[in-house]
């Protein structure tokens, strides 16, 4: 080999092992740039051994998001952490008051578990909504304008019946009404006895579940019936007082002897009082 030849050989060894020593610089500086590596990655100042004459292998990027760009799964609304806006109210009187026609047993059922849990899943289902924080009188109302709130209409509009229904009896209620309420009653049924016989049949009558009324349609009293969960207050009626017909209602104390029933509550649970403050 001449010196030429020599001369040629160095500087091709020379050059080579300046590439794989940039190489070995710039490896560790890409991979800062990068971020942490990800795992198995070379740590910074330990190059790849390579096989002569192929290029290293550059560990792949790791996706890196900003703090507030992480994805995190969404709250869950559940009976237990939403925030209570509608109460369930105490019964006017204790569970036993109403015996021996509504049993304590009837009373601990249908307030405790029935109306509660309208109440709950009311409260469940007007969270994280426009409904959150009204009254209960105000989510029926509004409630009933779509059908895309009917869930919730059921279930608040139950709740506030409810609430009504346990005010419209008392202990040692019924009977006939006495005063300027009496003369009311003549005047728009004929009599009381009227009154009674058609409050009665109407329960009896309904089909299936519901609730019968009496309200004041303008200027006149009069018993309407409506039917699962609906209501007077949205179809322009005050109502003055109402009996639920719903098979809970009873049926612990009546089995399937709705009129029984019926009767029971006018002639010994309706509260007339309730009336008079409802009529103003």
């Amino acid at each position: 080999m001449n010196d030429h030849q020599d001369s040629k050989l160095s500087r091709r060894i020379l050059v080579g092992g300046a590439l794989v020593a940039g190489a070995a610089t710039l490896l560790p500086r890409f991979a800062a740039a990068q971020g942490s590596a990800p795992t198995g990655a070379i740590p910074p100042g330990n190059p790849p051994s390579t096989a002569p004459g192929t290029a290293p292998r550059l560990p792949p990027p790791a996706a890196k998001f900003p703090e507030a760009a992480r994805p995190s799964a969404p709250a869950e609304i559940n009976a237990a952490t939403a925030p209570v806006s509608i109460a369930h109210r105490p019964l006017p009187y204790a569970e036993n008051a109403l015996a021996p026609y509504i049993s304590a047993n009837t009373l601990a059922t249908h307030y405790g578990k029935h109306h509660k849990a309208y109440i709950e899943k009311t409260n469940t289902l007007v969270t994280g909504t426009p409904f959150a924080g009204k009254s209960l009188d105000e989510v029926v109302k509004r409630s009933a304008k779509g059908k895309q709130h009917a869930k919730l209409f059921n279930n608040a509009a139950q709740a506030w019946n409810h609430d009504f229904y346990w005010q419209s009896m008392k202990p040692k209620g019924g009977g006939a009404p006495t005063g300027a309420l009496k003369e009311r009653i003549d005047k728009d049924f004929g009599s009381y006895e009227a009154f009674r016989e058609k409050f009665i049949q109407t329960g009896v009558d309904h089909f299936s579940n519901g609730w019968v009324w009496l309200v004041l349609d303008k200027t006149k009293l009069k018993i309407v019936d409506t039917h699962d969960a609906d209501t007077p207050v949205v179809h322009r009626l005050k109502p003055l007082l109402t009996t639920d017909v719903w098979e809970h209602a009873y049926y612990l104390d009546y089995k399937n002897l709705r009129k029984d029933y019926a009767t029971a509550f006018v002639d010994h649970l309706l509260n007339w009082d309730f009336v008079s403050a409802n009529l103003g």
